[in-house]
C-alpha cells in the first residue's frame, strides 16, 4: 500500500522513467544511438526502483532482484557519455568487457537460485555472495561515473553548452551514487533502510530532470552543433544577413561595427554584451550605447537581434533545415533562450518563428 508521499515520488518516477524510456527510442525528434543507451539506463532504474517496492522473495522477480542490475547501468550510462563525446574508447577492443561483470553475476545468481530445487550450499556462501555483488557493484558506479566525468572534462569534441549538460547530468548521477552508498552504509552498519527513501526519492527528481535537461534541452544544443556543422561543412553565407546599405555616419564606430557583425558574426554569441562590443571597438559601453542610438535610431540589443532575426529567418526558409527544432535554430542565430528568440521575433515580425516557417513552407 501507498502510505508516504516518498511512495507516491517513486512510482511517480517509475512512470515517468518508462514513460521517457519509451519516448527516446519512438519519437523522431529524440531518436538517437546515444538516446538509445539512455533509454535503457532509465528503464534499467524504473525496474530496480520497481523490484525494490515489491520485494520479492521468491521466484523470477526475486532473481531479477538479485542479479544486480546496477551492474548493467553503469556501463550503459558509461557508453551514453562516451557517444556524446564521440570517444574513441567505443572501437577499443577492452570495452565490451566492462559487460563481464553483470555477466558474471547473472551467472552467479542463476547457480544461487538453483538451491530454491537442489539445495547445493550453505546459507551464508549465499550472503557472502550478496555482500561481495553489492560491494562491487557500488565500486564499479563510483569509477565508472568519475572516469567519465573526467573524459567530459577533457573532450575536444563536444561544444561548450554540451560539455556543460553532460556535467549537470552527470554530477546528478554522482549524487545519486553518493545517496546510495550512504544507504549501503547504514543497511550494513545499523541494518536500517531509511535512507533508502530518500535515494528513490532523488531518483524521482532524476526522471523529472532527464525529461527536460538531460534529453529535450541536450537534444536542442545537439541540434544546434548539427547545424552549425553543417554550415561550416558548406562554407556557405546560409545564415549571413544581407549586406546592409551603410548610412552616413559621423562616427568609426558604426563602420567598425558592421564589420564585426557582417564578417566575423559576432552576434551568433549568446553571451555577446555591450562591454564585449566596446572591448572590440576600443570605445566605452556608454560611448556605444550613445552612438547607436544617436545614429541608427535602436538599442544595441534591437541592433543585434536584427542580425539574429534575419539569421533565424534564412534557416527557417531554407527546407534544409526544417527536420531541427525553431529552438535549435534560434540558438544557433545567436539567441540565448527560446523565450528571448520568440519574442524578439514575434516583435519584429509579428508572428512566431514557427508561424513563420509555416508561412514559407505554404508560400
Amino acid at each position: 500500500m501507498i502510505t508516504t508521499l516518498g511512495d507516491i515520488a517513486i512510482i511517480a518516477s517509475i512512470i515517468i522513467g518508462y514513460f521517457i524510456s519509451i519516448a527516446l527510442v519512438t519519437t523522431r525528434f529524440y531518436k538517437s544511438r546515444a538516446n538509445n543507451y539512455l533509454a535503457l539506463t532509465l528503464f534499467l532504474i524504473s525496474s530496480l526502483a520497481l523490484l525494490d517496492i515489491i520485494n520479492p522473495e521468491s521466484g523470477f522477480l526475486s532473481f531479477l532482484y538479485f542479479v544486480m542490475i546496477e551492474l548493467l547501468i553503469a556501463v550503459t550510462l558509461y557508453t551514453y557519455f562516451l557517444i556524446q563525446i564521440q570517444h574513441v574508447y567505443l572501437t577499443r577492443p577492452w570495452y565490451k568487457w566492462l559487460y563481464l561483470p553483470f555477466i558474471c553475476s547473472v551467472i552467479v545468481e542463476t547457480i544461487l537460485h538453483l538451491d530454491d530445487i537442489f539445495h547445493l550450499y550453505e546459507s551464508d556462501f549465499a550472503v557472502f555472495v550478496f555482500y561481495a555483488k553489492d560491494i562491487s557493484t557500488l565500486f564499479l558506479n563510483v569509477f565508472l561515473i568519475f572516469w567519465s566525468r573526467y573524459l567530459i572534462k577533457k573532450s575536444n569534441t563536444i561544444s561548450k553548452d554540451k560539455r556543460r549538460w553532460l556535467l549537470r547530468f552527470n554530477l546528478f548521477m554522482m549524487m545519486i551514487i553518493l545517496c546510495w552508498f550512504l544507504s549501503s552504509i547504514e543497511f550494513y552498519a545499523f541494518d536500517s533502510e531509511y535512507t533508502v527513501d530518500y535515494l528513490w526519492i532523488l531518483v524521482s527528481f532524476l526522471s523529472w530532470w532527464v525529461l527536460y535537461y538531460g534529453v529535450f534541452k541536450l537534444q536542442i544544443v545537439v541540434q544546434r552543433d548539427e547545424i552549425h556543422d553543417y554550415l561550416v561543412s558548406k562554407k556557405t553565407d546560409t545564415t549571413a544577413p544581407k549586406k546592409k546599405i551603410k548610412p552616413t555616419t559621423t562616427s568609426k564606430i558604426i563602420p567598425q561595427l558592421y564589420v564585426l557583425m557582417e564578417e566575423e558574426e559576432v552576434y551568433k554569441d549568446p553571451l555577446l554584451s555591450r562591454l564585449d562590443l566596446a572591448t572590440r571597438l576600443g570605445t566605452s559601453e556608454g560611448n556605444i550605447s550613445q552612438v547607436i542610438n544617436q545614429e541608427l535610431n535602436k538599442s544595441v540589443i534591437q541592433f543585434v537581434n536584427e542580425y539574429r532575426i534575419e539569421a533565424a529567418k534564412k534557416l527557417l526558409h531554407d527546407p534544409v533545415f526544417n527536420k531541427y527544432s525553431v529552438e535549435a535554430i534560434g540558438m544557433e542565430a545567436g539567441f540565448k533562450s527560446k523565450s528571448a528568440f520568440y519574442s524578439a521575433f514575434k516583435t519584429n515580425s509579428g508572428m512566431s518563428p514557427g508561424a513563420y516557417r509555416k508561412l514559407q513552407e505554404t508560400s
